[in-house]
């Protein structure tokens, strides 16, 4: 499958008028940015918001897994196939708790139990730490899968940053030599963090999502300018891309991370790897956590969903 729109509303280029209105409110905010709040104020500003324990769960199980926490969600009582998930947040911001209804609704709607990671966050821990937290919770999955009373080959997905560290994890572990994630599930993923792709100037303010934000981002995880776009660090700088993972990728329209997520996919395709691609039109980055906000970006989380539970059938 290539890029293809969905069939949506399109209200001044959204995707309907919820989430219109969002985006208008987001333009009308003059507070301070990320980089003026700083990685602190904004993580106690997120913490400061309820946990939404919803959709009900048959387990929610929080665990720690080579020395790194995580929290487990299992949608039924049985046998279910698992998928790994990284939260998004540029490296810096993201917790278990601003991904709790996501990770709810992924494992609801799709039937796979979900392992959140609680990965270790920049500036306190800059590169590789959080690469080195997620290869070691995914590679744990994939020998103990049974331990959390789930079956088959693990996958491995993520939003945003936590798209970044999905991708970081298989190549990590292809280039080991080890066993793999039976699928990787990249949505709105960083995969370039010199941050020189077209959208990230089209699409710069005025999304939700800015480039500025996450240029400090990637500045807190990364201090070194001269190694972000080292191809351990930006998946779009790895040469050879063969021997991966099947991948689903999803960019969204107006989104400044839009043109790496799709230019990682093609190359993927190029490389002889299984890729199953689409851009939502009319969408934002980071939907996956605005559930409420309006129909259309319920709708775009259940696409992912579906794209989860075909990569992870039941049988």
């Amino acid at each position: 499958m290539r890029w293809h729109d969905p069939l949506m509303t399109s209200v001044e280029g959204l995707a309907d008028d919820g989430l219109a209105r969002l985006v208008a409110a987001m333009r009308a905010d003059e507070g301070p940015t990320f980089r003026e709040r700083g990685a602190a104020a904004v993580r106690a500003g997120a913490a400061a918001r309820p946990r939404v324990a919803e959709p009900a769960m048959a387990e929610v199980r929080d665990l720690v897994v080579e020395g790194v926490g995580a929290r487990l969600y299992r949608p039924v009582a049985g046998v279910t196939r698992l998928l790994v998930f990284l939260h998004g947040g540029m490296w810096s911001i993201g917790s278990l708790d601003t991904h709790e209804r996501a990770c709810r609704e992924l494992a609801s709607t799709a039937g796979v139990s979900v392992l959140a990671v609680d990965y270790r966050l920049a500036p306190e821990h800059p590169f590789p730490a959080a690469v080195e937290d997620a290869v070691a919770v995914t590679r744990w999955a994939l020998a103990r899968v049974g331990e959390l009373g789930c079956a088959g080959v693990p996958g491995v997905g993520g939003d945003s940053a936590g798209g970044h560290l999905a991708a970081m994890v298989c190549l990590r572990l292809r280039d080991g030599g080890e066993a793999m994630p039976s699928v990787q599930v990249l949505v709105t993923p960083n995969t370039d963090l010199t941050l020189s792709r077209p959208s990230t100037r089209e699409k710069a303010v005025g999304w939700g999502l800015t480039t500025d934000a996450v240029a400090w981002g990637a500045e807190q995880w990364v201090p070194d300018p001269a190694r972000r776009g080292d191809p351990d660090v930006s998946p779009l700088a790895v040469r050879d891309l063969s021997g991966l993972p099947p991948a689903v990728v999803v960019s969204a329209e107006h989104d400044p991370l839009r043109d790496e997520g799709e230019e990682y996919a093609e190359r993927l395709r190029a490389a002889g790897v299984e890729v199953e691609s689409r851009r939502e039109v009319g969408m934002i980055h980071g939907f996956l956590t605005l559930h409420g906000v309006s129909a259309a970006v319920d709708a775009a989380s259940r696409r992912v969903a579906r794209d989860v539970a075909r990569a992870l059938p039941a049988r």
